[in-house]
C-alpha cells in the first residue's frame, strides 16, 4: 500500500436527507470499472492510480480503506499524504491531486478556486470519516480520565492555566492527586481542520475565556507545535506535563490517556461512540456551501447533553461533482464508493472513528455515484 503515514459522526437526519437528495444518481459506472469480491464486500474495481491529500485526522481511515480496496483490486493504487487539510485543499484547487480530506468544509475564497478547478460542475464537500478530538495528557501517575472543562482547556492553551495542580482543575477532580508539574501545550504547526473544529469548540463553549478565535492555523499563543496529529502526539507522550489534542485513534494506538470535557452546560462528558453519534446526530446543513450536492453541516455546539461529547470533528472528501478526470473517474467513484459504503463504514468502529448511520450513508453513496 503506498500511503504516507504522518498523518467527524452521526449527522442531521432529516436535514442531511434532504440536502443529499439534490444529488440524484446516475449509471455512470461503466469505463474500467467491474465488480469485484473482497472479503468484506463487493467493491467496484478500476485500474489506475489515484492521488490524494490533505486531513491527517483521517488519514487511519484512508488507510484501512485503501488496504481494503487495493487487495481488492489489481492494478489500483491509491495515495494520500496527510499534509494537512489546509495544504490538501490547496492542493485540490491546483489541480494536483484527485480529491483532498479536509476537517473544516470549503468556505470563503477557497469555494471560488474550488469550483473554478471543477471547470463543468463545482466542488461538494462529503462527510465521510467523522471522528471525536481527545485531549491527550501525561501526567505521570495520573491514567484516569481527568475533567477538563472547556474554560479550563482554555486557560491552558491560551497559557492562563500552566501548571497541573491548579486550584481550577482540581475542583473539577477532587479524587485525583494532581502533581507540581509545569503544564507544556502541544498543538499543529501546519494548517489543520483538527485545530479549526477543536479551537471552534473553545470559541462556542468557552467564550469567555477564549477570545483568539477559531482557526486552520492554530490562534492560540505559545506552546510548541507539530506537524501532523501523529506528531502532536508523539510529543505528548514523550514529554511529562503534556497536553495536545489530536483525534482518538492517534490517543488509542500510542496509549495516551484523555480527558472528559465541558459541554455547554458545564457538564463532563466522556469520550465514547455513543456520546459522540449523539452529539453529531443534533447536527444541521451549513448555511453556506459550494453549490448543489455539497453535505457541509453545523455542529450543535450549544447542546446541553450529558451523554453528547461536544469536541469533535468531521472530515470531508472535497471532490468535483462533475469535471473529474474521465480516465480516473471509474477509480474516484469505486474507491470514494468503497469508503461510502456500508461495510466500508463499518471499518472505521475498529480504529476509533464513528461510522455514518444507515440512511446518512446511503445518502453519501448517492453523491459519490453521481459524480461525473
Amino acid at each position: 500500500m503506498k500511503i504516507n503515514r504522518r498523518g467527524a459522526a452521526v449527522l442531521g437526519i432529516a436535514a442531511a436527507g434532504a440536502l443529499v437528495a439534490a444529488c440524484g444518481t446516475n449509471d455512470n459506472s461503466s469505463g474500467s470499472g467491474s465488480s469485484t469480491s473482497s472479503s468484506a464486500a463487493n467493491i467496484q474495481c478500476a485500474s489506475g492510480t489515484l492521488n490524494a491529500a490533505g486531513s491527517t485526522a483521517q488519514q487511519n481511515a484512508v488507510s484501512q480503506w485503501t488496504k481494503d480496496f487495493e487487495n481488492a483490486c489489481n492494478g489500483a493504487t491509491v495515495n494520500y499524504a496527510g499534509s494537512g487539510s489546509g495544504a490538501g485543499v490547496q492542493q485540490f484547487e491546483q489541480g494536483t491531486i484527485d480529491f483532498a480530506g479536509s476537517d473544516f468544509p470549503l468556505s470563503g475564497s477557497d469555494i471560488q478556486a474550488a469550483n473554478a478547478r471543477c471547470k463543468t460542475g463545482n466542488a461538494i464537500d462529503l462527510p465521510l470519516a467523522p471522528g471525536p478530538i481527545a485531549i491527550g495528557y501525561n501526567i505521570p501517575g495520573v491514567t484516569t480520565s481527568l475533567n477538563l472543562s472547556a474554560a479550563n482547556l482554555a486557560k491552558i492553551f491560551s497559557g492562563k492555566i500552566t501548571n497541573w495542580n491548579d486550584p481550577a482543575i482540581k475542583a473539577d477532580n477532587a479524587n485525583v492527586t494532581l502533581p507540581n508539574l509545569p503544564i507544556q501545550t502541544f498543538h499543529r504547526s501546519d494548517s489543520s481542520g483538527t485545530s479549526f473544529n477543536f479551537s471552534n469548540y473553545l470559541v462556542h463553549d468557552a467564550a469567555a475565556d477564549w477570545t483568539v478565535g477559531a482557526n486552520k492555523n492554530w490562534p492560540g499563543p505559545g506552546g510548541q507545535g507539530g506537524k501532523g496529529s501523529s506528531v502532536v502526539a508523539q510529543d505528548v507522550k514523550s514529554t511529562p506535563g503534556g497536553i495536545g489534542y489530536f483525534e482518538e485513534s492517534f490517543a488509542t494506538q500510542n496509549n495516551i490517556p484523555f480527558a472528559n470535557v465541558g459541554n455547554a452546560q458545564g457538564k463532563f462528558v466522556q469520550l465514547t461512540t455513543d456520546n459522540v453519534a449523539n452529539f453529531i446526530s443534533k447536527a444541521t446543513p451549513a448555511t453556506t456551501n459550494t453549490g448543489a450536492g455539497d453535505l457541509a453541516l453545523d455542529l450543535p455546539y450549544s447542546d446541553t447533553d450529558a451523554n453528547a461529547y461536544p469536541n469533535v470533528l468531521i472530515t470531508y472528501e472535497i471532490v468535483c461533482s462533475k469535471g473529474n478526470n474521465a480516465n480516473k473517474l471509474p477509480l474516484i467513484k469505486g474507491f470514494l464508493g468503497w469508503a461510502a459504503s456500508t461495510d466500508g463504514q463499518k471499518e472505521l468502529s475498529k480504529i476509533s472513528y464513528v461510522p455514518l448511520p444507515s440512511n446518512i450513508q446511503s445518502e453519501v453513496a448517492k453523491a459519490v455515484s453521481s459524480l461525473g
